[in-house]
């Protein structure tokens, strides 16, 4: 298993895991707006994607990905990511590449000088939860979210 930062030249692998995850989360199927939209994140340099390529199949095949969004944390006047998407497709998954894809984004977050990565994730996922926790992921105690839908 290969793990390497997306480019525009990877799109046709990294859309269709990016609708597949978005059905995931009970969205209808929607393949040319995902496509749109990894395009646009990746032309404007508005988010970092981690691509898992099987590369014992030929082609290559996507084994999943993961997504962060840059962000900054006023309190410790530092940098800070938002991982807002992890996705491992059926064939791969319990493989150890969710786990493999975390750490990579871990890595990329360390070398940006971040202070912390957030993620949130569905109540009832817990399978995701479990891998969460298991790299290192807590639970925040502390603060309550909010969200302002548009």
């Amino acid at each position: 298993m290969l793990i390497r930062r997306a480019t525009l030249s990877d799109v046709d692998l990294v859309a269709p895991q990016f609708d597949l995850y978005r059905q995931f989360y009970q969205q209808p199927p929607n393949p040319e707006l995902a496509r749109r939209f990894i395009t646009e994140r990746l032309e404007r340099n508005e988010s970092v994607i981690f691509l898992a390529l099987d590369d014992e199949s030929h082609p290559p095949r996507a084994a999943g990905f993961v997504q962060l969004f840059p962000l900054f944390s006023s309190t410790q006047a530092r940098p800070m990511w938002l991982l807002n998407d992890l996705y491992v497709s059926a064939l791969y998954r319990r493989n150890g590449v969710g786990r493999r894809l975390m750490e990579t984004a871990k890595q990329h977050a360390i070398g940006a000088g971040a202070c912390v990565i957030e993620l949130v994730t569905a109540a009832n996922n817990r399978t995701a939860q479990v891998l969460y926790e298991k790299v290192g992921y807590k639970r925040d105690e502390e603060f309550v979210r909010y969200e302002l839908y548009l």
